[in-house]
């Protein structure tokens, strides 16, 4: 009887809330509380009352719970394992039997095998957008360290039916050798709050019948200092399965570092991104109409605020690609309005899923994605060299890449043209243009006689004022040529110093 007690103690540790409560209403007991005070409750009654009736209850609620196909080993922890396995699935126990005298997967010899798996209570795994789940083959169970090496393995087992069989070998082939139909492994923490990520344990390794499978690796950063990160996936250990009824063993390597991890086992349905994208447009298309009363909901005049907005640029270039978009997407509880393109979207999820908006960086969920109807209709109607709209306060909207363009030839139509001058060239009068003074004195030199003018004056920028001054004398100027030319501005001295001997002033 002692135990046949301690096998139910344990079975009750691993029952839900709903389990307890059921138990507890079977004997007359109170089932209001929390979940910590209906354990306590439920393993006081164990203690007291271990009546066949009770134990009956206590066998029936853990056969529900755990049913015997899904051939899971450990019901409780290694140091509570009664003498009774009367608990022990038939298919478990026959795979133990037909494995007697041989060497376990964890280092154990003949007989038994060390009970290295205790089932998780209440651990839910989040539903993954490209696995649909068929079956259960092993329900979420605790990974238990044997002692206190760093590295541990743990041990499950499980059998495939027939009916599971038949739909894995009927199944289609994604890609050669890829079945879209497999039996997968996924590995988390041990929290009984809220739905569980999957999460690899450090130093992990996955061993199906003695054959090592692909576990996913490290995906280096782009970004300096930043460590990279594994993409915790379900495992697909479908290649080394034995596909019969035979009782297939899984064993995972695992760092012991203080966490707490939880495996579990499903049987599976693979979607591509191109099936995603299908059920995308066939069930989550919002309406031109609806997207045009939201547009004019974010536009409606706001007497609060001192700002009026009359209207919203959208780009029309993805921001994922920086192409322009093909199926414009968006997450229905983004407060922005724009898009980015859903094709290029589930393809990034399906090689690294991390679905995390490309806008705003909030998550955005395979079941939150609907396709932008007004959008859609846009980009049908625009040219390709449209990159940028606006959504006016009516909810129509018009195009700003053409009206940027005529704003740019606006500016460009009354922008001041300034003539370039060649110091170098007379004008048609005979005047140097930087050197009109200089004209003008010897204008005056020569008497107000146009003879000398017509012939022009040519000033050579490297000679300094007291050769301008022999250069005025020569050509016939007087003293008043002289004081003219003083008011004047000199000319400026070379940048270079050429060579004078090949220089001539007139």
């Amino acid at each position: 009887m002692a135990a046949e007690q301690v096998e139910a103690m344990n079975m009750v540790k691993s029952f839900r809330v709903s389990d307890l409560q059921t138990l507890l209403a079977s004997m007359g007991r109170s089932k209001s509380g929390l979940k910590q005070d209906l354990v306590v409750r439920a393993l006081k009654l164990v203690q007291s009352e271990c009546s066949p009736e009770l134990l009956k209850s206590v066998r029936q609620l853990y056969e529900t719970r755990f049913p015997k196909t899904s051939g899971w080993l450990a019901a409780r922890r290694p140091e509570a394992v009664p003498v009774s396995y009367s608990s022990i699935s038939s298919s478990a126990t026959r795979g133990l039997s037909q494995s007697q005298g041989t060497d376990y997967l964890n280092g154990s010899g003949g007989g038994l095998p060390k009970q290295t798996a205790a089932p998780a209570a209440e651990v839910k795994l989040v539903s993954l957008p490209f696995y649909q789940t068929l079956e259960t083959l092993l329900p979420p169970t605790e990974l238990i360290a044997q002692n206190n090496e760093k590295l541990q393995d743990s041990q499950c087992i499980f059998e495939l039916t027939q009916s599971q069989v038949d739909q894995v070998r009927n199944s289609s082939e994604h890609r050669p050798g890829i079945k879209s139909v497999q039996v997968v492994l996924r590995i988390c923490y041990t929290d009984s709050i809220g739905v569980q990520e999957d999460q690899y344990p450090p130093n992990i390794a996955v061993r199906v019948n003695q054959s090592f499978c692909h576990v996913p690796g490290y995906y280096p950063s782009n970004k300096p200092g930043v460590e990279p990160r594994r993409p915790c996936r379900p495992v697909n250990i479908t290649p080394w399965l034995h596909l019969s009824t035979t009782t297939n063993r899984v064993t995972i390597t695992w760092g012991n570092f203080g966490k707490r991890y939880s495996v579990a086992i499903y049987l599976v349905r693979v979607f591509t991104s191109a099936e995603l994208f299908n059920q995308l447009k066939h069930c989550s298309v919002e309406s031109a109409e609806r997207c045009r009363e939201r547009i004019q909901d974010k536009l409606r005049f706001d007497p609060e605020s001192e700002i009026a907005t009359t209207g919203l640029r959208v780009s029309l270039i993805c921001p994922l690609v920086k192409m322009r978009l093909g199926v414009p997407c968006r997450v229905l509880t983004c407060a922005h309005l724009q898009c980015f393109d859903a094709v290029f979207f589930l393809q990034m999820n399906e090689k690294k899923p991390t679905w995390t908006c490309p806008v705003c960086d909030k998550p955005a969920p395979f079941e939150l994605l609907t396709i932008d109807g007004l959008l859609s209709e846009i980009l049908k109607e625009t040219e390709e060299e449209v990159e940028e709209i606006e959504y006016l306060t009516d909810g129509s909207w018009r195009p700003i890449g053409d009206e940027r363009d005529k704003e740019k030839e606006r500016e460009r139509s009354h922008t001041p043209v300034y003539p370039l001058v060649d110091i170098c060239v007379s004008e048609v009068n005979g005047h140097s243009p930087a050197h009109s003074s200089t004209s003008q004195s010897a204008k005056s030199g020569s008497g107000g006689s146009s003879a000398p003018a017509a012939s022009g004056v040519v000033v050579d920028l490297t000679l300094d004022s007291s050769s301008d001054e022999e250069a005025g004398g020569g050509a016939g100027g007087d003293s008043s040529d002289t004081d003219d030319s003083q008011d004047s501005p000199s000319p400026k001295r070379g940048r270079y110093n050429y060579d004078k001997d090949l220089v001539t002033a007139y």
